[in-house]
């Protein structure tokens, strides 16, 4: 069984927080950059820190020591990569990375190696992508009506992006051809909290304050199916790294494994109270999901809910394998390479924990590599054994 996470460090807004705007202070987006070279972080105050990752493991230790790291911080490993701050102008609500990997329009890149972009998603609508090596603002995206929420490149490095906003739409962008705006997706009824493409960049999920997901298609922007089985508003999204399965989170206190594929629900995952870390209430909505995310491997999950606990589930169980307890988390997501797990909570902090390091069987490095390229209807016309379909379709729970 795994052990407990372990809170490793937190980062707290550098500047006093604005008692006025709720808002200003609500850390609801963090992301690592794919090479998990970079970590991003929307504390707020119009400002977006960028700080570069991995820290060393003693560092990270005299971090957990102080737990607590504010303001200026001296330059890191990775020779001059250095703590850079955005100054956005507006809230910002949604982060995303990307890597700039070639083309006519591409930026000077340092020694001819990629380039690393973010995009931010602003309180009035606006996406800023800036270049992170040097934090110039590249593009300034203009076409939604209202916060935008939630960003999601194509993991592909096509510079294809999709926001997710409170005008209850859907954009997509194309930076390879100077921010035009590719398609708008219209099809939810409720402010638009979350997307998410899937790495194979078939499928893209999006989740509103609405009790089904809808699932569209990355190739022709077509809705594909809605997912029904919440009984409240779904809330966060989030592909399997072979893309086989996608996980939904609600304020219904489940979440949801479905098959993208075929629409098939393969199992809810329950958030039940635990009367030990919940003692000042027993009311059913303390469990309300806030955020779901897959480890790197595809093996576990991890989930942030109004109960005040991180929970960190295996595959293959129906309860979580470890708690540990937080303040107010809004949004989690893992280190690309395991091992941490990054959350932001509703005063504005970030806090780095520990999470379960895996070796993954050869039976699931199989799995993985099959569907990757494989869909469920394609394993299921395969000339092989039954139980050996339902393992390579996760039916085998």
């Amino acid at each position: 069984c795994p052990e407990e996470p372990v809170l490793l460090a937190e980062l707290k807004p550098g500047r006093p927080q604005r008692y006025d705007w709720k808002s200003s202070c609500e850390t609801w987006s963090v992301a690592f950059s794919p090479d998990g070279a970079w970590f991003a972080w929307s504390q707020g105050h119009c400002v977006v820190k960028l700080i570069p990752w991995p820290l060393e493991e003693a560092e990270l230790c005299k971090a957990s020591e102080r737990k607590s790291w504010g303001g200026k911080t001296e330059a890191r490993s990775r020779g001059a990569a250095k703590e850079k701050t955005l100054e956005c102008g507006q809230i910002v609500w949604g982060l995303a990375f990307s890597a700039w990997l070639g083309g006519d329009t591409e930026p000077a890149c340092a020694g001819g190696l990629p380039f690393l972009i973010l995009a931010t998603g602003l309180n009035d609508g606006q996406i800023k992508v800036w270049e992170v090596q040097t934090g110039h603002l590249l593009f300034s995206l203009v076409g939604h009506q209202d916060v935008v929420r939630d960003l999601s490149f194509a993991p592909n490095g096509s510079l294809i992006l999709v926001s997710a906003s409170r005008d209850k739409t859907l954009r997509v962008w194309d930076l390879s051809r100077d921010g035009r705006q590719v398609q708008v997706l219209s099809g939810h009824v409720q402010w638009v909290y979350c997307c998410s493409i899937s790495p194979d960049c078939s499928m893209l999920c999006s989740a509103a304050g609405e009790k089904s997901a809808l699932l569209w298609s990355m190739r022709s922007y077509t809705l594909i199916r809605r997912l029904e089985g919440h009984q409240s508003s779904v809330v966060s999204c989030d592909f399997s790294p072979d893309s086989a399965l996608l996980v939904t989170a609600s304020y219904d206190a489940c979440v949801i494994m479905w098959d993208p594929y075929t629409g098939e629900q393969l199992r809810t995952l329950r958030h039940v109270p635990l009367h030990s870390a919940l003692d000042y209430s027993s009311e059913i909505h303390t469990s309300s999901l806030r955020s779901v995310c897959f480890s790197p491997e595809g093996l576990y999950l991890a989930t942030v809910a109004d109960d005040r606990l991180l929970r960190i589930w295996a595959l293959e169980l129906r309860s979580p394998v470890a708690f540990a307890p937080m303040t107010n988390g809004l949004c989690c997501m893992y280190f690309p390479h395991g091992g941490f797990i990054a959350t932001g909570t509703r005063d504005g902090h970030v806090q780095f924990w520990t999470a379960p390091r895996v070796l993954s069987s050869l039976k699931h490095l199989c799995r993985k590599a099959l569907r990757t390229f494989l869909t469920t209807y394609q394993v299921l016309a395969l000339p092989i054994p039954r139980k050996l379909k339902e393992f390579l379709t996760y039916r085998t729970f």
